[in-house]
């Protein structure tokens, strides 16, 4: 039985999701720009991330005043209720910019610093993935009615197919391109698909065998992890460690391990 705090964690969540996904599909201008830039010029911010962002702290802050809040456009409050919520309302913002259809709404919740709940939204795709710790991860959207998910079985790492991404800052994407470039005669083939927690949800669904990627934030794979867990998938920073900014690796059991310690020695955890 699901815990009723998390159940109505879950709840807030999907709806808060649903709302800016709604927002970020049928409210972009035509004439969308970027508002700011972050990183670099080429790390953007547009009007739709900050009001995707507003949506989601109004709607819980409406239902649980005293919960706290971590976001990627500058949300970040401690509150008092031990319940603290990791957002990136418009996660893969130059895929929206440019008006490609992979990126997604990331809204995960903290209980005493645990993930507890993740909701991934995805909205050109019509899919939302969800998870609640210890209950499975579910999708719906592309399948009849609600589906669990479950990872797949993992191939031979020569045949696994993984997904990265590359960040805005060059020095730290030109090391990047040289891992990257060590990994592809080891595996299936790559993907750089834009936004972590689609990467993340594909991997739970069965699409991906592997994903990693170095500076990525909480707010990126908060609510992926959660549903690639979820979904029998093992995740990790270096060895030893949790996902983390200095590199988040995730992959099917008999994936993880091998694409990891490949990762730590091409020094995928440093610039």
């Amino acid at each position: 039985m699901t815990d009723p705090l998390h159940a109505e964690l879950l709840r807030l969540a999907q709806e808060a999701a649903r709302r800016a996904g709604a927002l970020l599909r049928d409210g972009r201008p035509a004439d969308l720009a970027v508002a700011r830039t972050k990183s670099s010029p080429i790390d953007v911010v547009t009007e739709m991330d900050i009001a995707a962002e507003k949506l989601i702290t109004d709607l819980v802050s409406e239902h649980r005043p005293d919960d706290g809040f971590l976001g990627e456009e500058g949300a970040s409050t401690e509150g008092t209720s031990g319940i603290r919520w990791v957002i990136d309302p418009l996660d893969g913002t130059v895929n929206y910019l440019y008006g490609l259809p992979t990126w997604s709404v990331s809204i995960a919740a903290e209980q005493d610093g645990e993930t507890v709940v993740g909701v991934v939204a995805a909205p050109m795709r019509g899919e939302t993935y969800h998870a609640v710790r210890g209950e499975g991860a579910w999708a719906t959207g592309a399948w009849e009615g609600e589906r669990r998910l479950t990872c797949r079985t993992a191939p031979p790492l020569d045949q696994a197919l993984v997904s990265t991404g590359f960040n805005y800052v060059t020095k730290v994407r030109t090391h990047q391109a040289e891992v990257a470039q060590k990994l592809i005669p080891l595996l299936r083939d790559i993907r750089r698909g834009g936004s972590a927690a689609v990467d993340l949800c594909d991997l739970a669904a069965g699409r991906l065998d592997g994903y990693y990627e170095r500076g990525l934030n909480a707010w990126d794979y908060g609510a992926g992890d959660l549903v690639a867990r979820e979904a029998g998938a093992l995740t990790g920073g270096r060895p030893g460690e949790r996902p983390n900014p200095g590199l988040t690796v995730a992959g099917t059991p008999g994936v993880f391990e091998p694409l990891q310690e490949l990762l730590e020695g091409f020094g995928a955890w440093h610039d």
